[in-house]
């Protein structure tokens, strides 16, 4: 039980028992009674298992920050382990590392002031809400080990309130110029084929740049997602395995007939959702193989000189001359290029493949699957994706791969065709359809109309093209 002794110099101390029995104490009381009142309120909050131990409460930030790393590390991504360690040495040590765990609780204003800090120094708003949530998240590991009693990131305002750039969308057409641009680079089909698969599957760089040959369902004509090729500190990695940047050889024990289920998750898709199978618009799939039979490499993209692709090169060598273009701004130039799209990024034609399937009616929870993401909510447990949701969304992609060809100039038809001789009758039985090359123009005119006429021919002509393939009139 509490109680107040004195301590020695005209005050009060308060003792009260610890929940390992141990006496604890606290001097500075001007009465036995308020020291006694207390003491009886510390061992009030530890029988209701409320009790913060003021001892681990003067723990340094950057002590229980390492002891967090340490035993939450293992079971991590090792991109993520890079991020948190990133983040702990250049941003929240360097600031916290001295600060007691009670004196951060209690340091509100000094959270808004690092915080406006951080934008003055201009980063990215989305690298300061990310530093932040690392934060956030090694405090409330405080919270739960019951160093401090609550979180005081909560209710911080992190964001500086800017507009949010508004992502593009591209059309079919413009998608196809883009990877006939690619094709004329040093990157050739590999490049045509991984622009193309980039918007008619909404696969993600790490799930596409990863594809191997023995990844691929030839049967079902899908390329499957279970193991992306993940850069991390400069390093390549599948399946948790280091792959050679000059020599890209398969792991041995990946990729041929894996269990449905695993214990171990290592280099594993972000979510289980993820690991899926894309399947591809069957004139998509064609060139597929055809890049398949190009080479005997395990690895199907792969740079020029036949090493695997990374993010940065590959957007900054060829994605962004593709679609930005050679002195679009100077028409008169011996090297002008127009732009395509300027600053679309790859990662955009991912959101370009949910909007084309919006369009073209497809159910939320095909859409969801195709793109590796879980329903939320009761539909997650009663909507399922049926083969009549797979044709829908097959048979829309094919016809906006076929308007996207009567859709290019004639000069720019002869070379494509000059390229993939199949496709010259492809094209012969398109145009033998009645308008049906008007219509395919008025196709990409409409994307950008913002009347309901001209969305109700983007409509019209998506459902023409798709029940033209249903139907096999092509054949």
């Amino acid at each position: 039980m509490a109680y107040g002794q004195p301590d020695g110099s005209s005050g009060w101390r308060a003792r009260y028992k610890r929940p390992d029995g141990t006496w604890g104490s606290k001097a500075g009381f001007s009465s036995e009674k308020a020291a006694e009142e207390w003491g009886a309120e510390q061992e009030a909050l530890i029988r209701r298992n409320m009790w913060i131990d003021p001892r681990d409460a003067e723990t340094p930030f950057g002590e229980f920050a390492e002891e967090w790393y340490e035993a939450v590390a293992p079971r991590l991504e090792l991109n993520t382990q890079v991020k948190y360690r990133s983040y702990l040495d250049n941003h929240l040590l360097p600031r916290w590392r001295a600060w007691p765990m009670i004196g951060i609780f209690n340091g509100y204003v000094e959270i808004e002031r690092w915080l406006s800090w951080l934008h003055d120094e201009e980063y990215a708003e989305s690298s300061i809400a990310s530093i932040f949530a690392t934060f956030s998240t090694i405090l409330n590991a405080g919270v739960r080990a019951k160093i401090i009693p609550a979180n005081p990131c909560y209710g911080v305002r992190v964001t500086g309130g800017e507009f949010e750039n508004e992502r593009l969308v591209a059309t079919p057409v413009q998608v196809l110029r883009a990877a006939m641009r690619l094709y004329e680079s040093e990157m050739g089909l590999s490049g045509f084929t991984l622009c193309l698969l980039d918007f008619y599957t909404g696969g993600r760089w790490s799930e596409l740049v990863g594809q191997e040959r023995h990844e691929y369902d030839e049967e079902e004509r899908a390329i499957t997602v279970r193991y992306p090729l993940k850069e991390v500190n400069g390093k390549l990695l599948k399946a948790g395995t280091e792959v050679s940047h000059d020599r890209p050889m398969s792991r041995p024990d990946v990729g041929h007939v894996t269990p449905r289920r695993t214990k171990g998750k290592r280099g594993r898709t972000k979510t289980p959702a993820g690991t899926r199978p894309i399947v591809l618009p069957p004139s998509i799939a064609v060139f597929y193989e055809t890049l398949l039979d190009s080479h005997r490499g395990s690895f199907v993209f792969t740079s020029p000189d036949g090493t695997l692709l990374r993010r940065s090169n590959f957007r900054q060598r060829f994605w962004r001359p593709a679609w930005d273009g050679r002195k679009p701004d100077q028409p008169s130039a011996r090297d002008h290029v127009p732009a395509i799209l300027p600053w679309i990024t790859f990662h955009e034609g991912r959101h370009t493949h949910a909007t084309w399937m919006v369009e073209d009616g497809v159910p939320q929870v095909a859409r969801r699957a195709r793109l590796g993401q879980k329903m939320k909510g009761i539909a997650r447990v009663y909507d399922h994706v049926t083969s009549v949701m797979k044709a829908q969304l097959i048979s829309g992609l094919e016809a906006r791969w076929r308007g996207s060809l009567l859709a290019l100039r004639d000069d720019e038809l002869a070379t494509i065709i000059g390229w993939f001789p199949h496709l010259r009758a492809t094209v012969a039985d398109l145009r033998a359809l009645p308008s049906e090359r008007a219509i395919a123009i008025a196709f990409d005119l409409a994307r950008h109309a913002r009347s309901p006429a001209s969305r109700s021919r983007t409509g019209l002509l998506t459902c023409v093209l798709r029940w033209w393939t249903i139907l096999g009139l092509n054949q």
